[in-house]
């Protein structure tokens, strides 16, 4: 009995030691250690994946194979860019080998990949792959530390309560395949130049970027007047808004002429009212991200990266969770990690404090943790953490002892003045008891009730230090930062009109708290988007793409949500994948018919460059750009709220200028002709045509 080996399957490295640690495999071979009967090996994430569409026997993009839906998919080791197309990667191959040879050395294998879909993903495509038959167990657990290890591998349950599980995971990942490849290649045979990328999740979160950016740069602001009231009381100035905005400046006048002079007003109306504010719940993977970015700069992927090596370091419990609640079982460990931050300088005041309250409850319903509860410290004080994982670890911390203290508990004033019948109002608050916030005691200067007010009676008289008129414009949504990006990710759903629809899609949204990071990155790696400080702008390329796809179903964030409930359905058993997958197939048929059909205005190699001077221009629906990457001539349709025709790029191309073109928009609104040329940095700009009875002013 003593020489049965176990087989110990990791994610990465790292996580593998930790685990070797624990069990006793403490002897270092090459891709694997060893010891007391345990042989612990690694992947280094995706080691296998799906075929490529040449495994099928379609090589190159062409209409005519397209679109490419295998009989049945293959397994292949992960691909890397080799000089012509994609080989097999070394790395990959050789640690497959040792897994190979490790599984076959095993009775059994305890499956240590991340505990969720795409850990479960990564395991089978590689136990899939090797066509292995040891029987699985799995450990899933939510840290590295040696006290979470060890109760893991008392309970450990049958690889096959979760296979429903790996069926979400092929499902999402065959559906991403299915749609990513077809829809990507009939774009770029349908464009006739170029490599185009459309994916699942990726091209409605492109769309969600690019038609905020459009309707913020389209925004026309509003004029409208508010009059603004400055008392003093007690020595304090208080500033104080009129109730009324006025969208026609001559109204506004006239009210205004009424009370600029007034040199008293009346406390009309004050109420005081006591409100409590809950602390908020623990932090998600995507609630720490958009906190992480809004507060610190950090983008998604950063935060996912520093969030999973504190992990590895067992500082933090595992991080791709889309809970933020704990069950009643780990509640019951809240009070010593809450005792371990006493010896943390930054918490360890507010911890002593905490230590001997009674804990707020809010945080801890077992219904809502799926597959991991929130993020938590662990009973591992952190060491020598970088300055960046230092700012992610007290970010968990502060945000455990804020959701466990008590309730934050204002009296809210709201004060009514008038001058005759015109009314002023202002609101401010006072603290009573600061409960959660005294945590990190941030001041929230966007609250509307942040302003401290002085004592304020009602139907007393204060005088006026000042009253203005002040011309304000609406302004429009704000550009997408990550954060809010993360935001309309997690809830697609909530601008549908249908109500059915919109509570089908509450908890879902699009992506997964563990994918969302990656397909932002994979915008910026298209040239699809790009960094403007905090905002997400989209490229040429990106709006180009947008502008094709806007109105195709590749595009639908309603759709790509409700796939996204599919998966989680298929791993509560609640659907089978065959016939999400059959489903994926029609709507690939469907997309790719789509895309080929699309009337792109088009010409390859027609023109040359005048830039650059290369051959090929790429005529596209919103831009006619250069062929050559490296050369930034471009010329865009929309021109003084015109669309310019391939004709007029063509005259443009060919002879330097334009025809007299009727009708263009200036900026103020006024209507002018002019002709269109090519100047010497090849932009394109107005040339005006002489007026009729002009002449030249003498010298």
């Amino acid at each position: 009995m003593n020489d049965i080996k176990i087989a110990i399957i990791a994610e990465k490295p790292s996580v593998a030691r930790s685990i070797a640690e624990v069990v006793g495999a403490k002897t270092k071979k090459d891709g694997y250690l060893e010891g007391n009967n345990y042989m612990v090996t690694w992947a280094f994430g995706h080691l296998v994946q799906l075929a490529l569409p040449e495994h099928y026997g379609a090589k190159g993009f062409s209409r005519d194979h397209l679109p490419i839906v295998p009989h049945e998919f293959m397994l292949i080791p992960r691909q890397v860019r080799a000089e012509k197309g994609y080989k097999d990667d070394p790395s990959a191959l050789k640690q497959l080998k040792v897994i190979e040879q490790v599984f076959k050395q095993c009775e059994k294998i305890i499956v240590a990949t991340d505990s969720g879909r795409e850990g479960e993903l990564i395991h089978r495509y590689i136990y899939d792959y090797l066509a292995s038959d040891v029987y699985c167990e799995r450990l899933w657990i939510s840290s590295l530390t040696e006290k979470a290890i060890k109760e893991g591998l008392i309970k450990l349950k049958p690889g096959t309560e979760y296979d429903n599980l790996y069926a979400a995971a092929e499902a999402r990942s065959q559906a991403d395949w299915l749609i990513g490849i077809n829809a990507s290649q009939a774009l770029s045979v349908a464009a006739g130049n170029g490599v185009y990328s459309l994916g699942r999740v990726q091209t409605p979160t492109l769309a969600m970027i690019c038609s905020r950016y459009l309707e913020n740069k389209n925004f026309k602001p509003v004029p409208f007047w508010q009059m603004q009231l400055v008392t003093s009381i007690q020595g304090k100035n208080v500033t104080a808004a009129g109730k009324d905005k006025f969208s026609d400046h001559t109204e506004a006048t006239a009210i205004y002429n009424k009370v600029r002079y007034a040199d008293k007003v009346t406390a009309v109306k004050v109420e005081r009212k006591e409100t409590r504010q809950e602390p908020p719940l623990l932090y998600d993977l995507t609630t720490l991200q958009k906190e992480a970015n809004s507060k610190h700069g950090f983008s998604a992927d950063k935060t996912l990266s520093l969030a999973q090596k504190i992990y590895e370091s067992q500082y933090l419990t595992y991080p791709r969770t889309g809970s933020r609640y704990i069950s009643d079982d780990i509640f019951l460990e809240v009070g010593s990690l809450i005792d371990k931050l006493k010896r943390y300088n930054r918490f360890a005041s507010y911890a002593e404090k905490l230590s001997d309250m009674n804990l707020n409850i809010r945080p801890v319903d077992d219904t809502k943790v799926t597959d991991h509860h929130a993020l938590l410290i662990t009973e591992k004080l952190p060491d020598g953490l970088t300055a960046d994982e230092r700012i992610i670890y007290e970010m968990v911390a502060g945000r455990m002892l804020e959701a466990f203290s008590s309730t934050c508990v204002k009296d809210v004033t709201t004060v009514t003045f008038g001058i005759d019948d015109t009314l002023f109002e202002v609101k401010g608050s006072v603290m009573k008891r600061k409960g959660w916030r005294e945590v990190l005691n941030e001041k929230n200067e966007e609250a509307e009730d942040a302003t401290e007010l002085p004592e304020i009676n009602e139907g007393e008289i204060y005088p006026v230090s000042s009253i203005d008129l002040q011309e304000k414009q609406t302004k429009p949504k704000p550009l997408h930062t990550e954060s809010s990006l993360l935001g309309a990710m997690e809830t697609c759903g909530k601008d549908l009109e249908n109500e059915e629809q919109r509570f089908a899609l509450k908890t879902c949204g699009i992506g997964t708290p563990a994918t969302r990071a990656a397909i932002i990155e994979t915008l910026f790696s298209r040239d699809y988007i790009r960094r403007e400080k905090k905002s997400l702008v989209p490229t040429d390329k990106g709006l180009s793409v947008y502008d094709i796809v806007k109105d195709k179903r590749i595009a639908d964030v309603e759709m790509t949500g409700y796939w996204e409930d599919a998966f989680l359905k298929i791993e509560r058993g609640e659907q089978h994948a065959n016939n999400f997958t059959k489903g994926i197939e029609v709507y690939a048929h469907q997309i790719t018919e789509e895309l080929l059909n699309l009337e792109l205005a088009f010409s390859a190699n027609s023109y040359t460059c005048p830039k650059c001077g290369k051959q090929g221009l790429r005529f596209l629906t919103s831009v006619c750009k250069c062929s050559d990457e490296a050369c930034d001539f471009v010329m865009y349709r929309n021109c003084g709220g015109k669309k310019l025709t391939d004709d007029i790029f063509i005259e443009l191309l060919s002879e330097g200028k334009t025809r007299l073109i009727k009708g263009f928009t200036s900026k103020a609104g006024k209507r002018f002709d002019a002709y269109l040329i090519l100047n010497s940095e090849c932009k394109v700009v107005y040339e005006f045509p002489e007026r009729k009875g002009s002449y030249k002013r003498g010298k």
